[in-house]
């Protein structure tokens, strides 16, 4: 486990997709220990962030490291645990099958995966399905599986991008007081949310706009400098604010 201050970092990175900028100068310092939420509109260049930042996708200029390390990096890669916002699951097979195959791709023994398919599951709330065929999923269900998959290995970074779309509140909340819970075992976690009380409960907040990090810091610092009462309130006034500047 690294007991880096900082677990990723972006540097000046820029990107663009069929001359289209997306990323425009993104600096980015992500503390270990900590759960730190990426908001922004739709489009805003929050995926893109977190794909590059882990090496899925090649920078134009600028560079991005986790722990340390240069992306994109093999091994690094076996220190991070990955949900993308599309559930990448295999319907035809049932939800323990899919955890079998995924965490057979990993260095766990069969003894530490039979486990940790046990502990993932529990925490999302899915054990009582596990024989079930994904295929027969809802697509909360789908969305709570894909969680424990990302979790199966325990990973030092956790990059999750949409975790919560189709999951009822109070599984919602129970997934958010686990993911503080592995921030105490030094676990870095990286969220992009559109849910705005998710927001308040990250230690940091980077607010992205148009492919730049418009703002960062904490909900409370980003509420004291947007003089308002809540994260959803920054968010609105920050875009009005991009939108008159554009």
């Amino acid at each position: 486990m690294t007991t880096d201050k900082f677990a990723a970092k972006m540097t000046a990175a820029y990107k663009s997709f069929d001359q289209h900028a997306i990323l425009k100068d993104v600096n980015l310092q992500i503390e270990t220990g900590k759960i730190i939420g990426l908001i922004g509109p739709s489009g805003a260049g929050k995926s893109t962030t977190i794909k590059c930042l882990l090496g899925m996708e090649k920078l134009d200029q600028g560079e991005a490291t986790v722990f340390q390390t240069k992306m994109p990096n093999r091994k690094i890669l076996n220190r991070i645990g990955y949900m993308g916002q599309s559930n990448a699951l295999y319907n035809e097979l049932t939800a323990k099958e899919n955890l079998l195959f995924f965490g057979q791709l990993t260095e766990m023994s069969k003894e530490e995966l039979t486990q940790a398919i046990e502990r993932t599951m529990n925490l999302v709330n899915l054990n009582e399905f596990i024989d079930q065929l994904v295929g027969t999923y809802s697509g909360g269900m789908k969305r709570r599986l894909s969680l424990a998959i990302t979790l199966l290995a325990d990973p030092d970074l956790i990059v999750l991008d949409e975790p919560t779309v189709g999951i009822d509140p109070s599984l919602r909340a129970a997934i958010w007081n686990q993911l503080r819970l592995l921030t105490e075992a030094e676990k870095t976690i990286i969220v992009t949310t559109h849910v705005m009380d998710e927001a308040e409960k990250c230690d940091a907040v980077g607010l992205i706009i148009a492919g730049k990090i418009f703002a960062f810091g904490s909900p409370t610092e980003l509420k004291q400098k947007f003089k308002v009462h809540s994260i959803e309130e920054v968010f609105l006034k920050a875009e009005g604010v991009t939108n008159e500047a554009f």
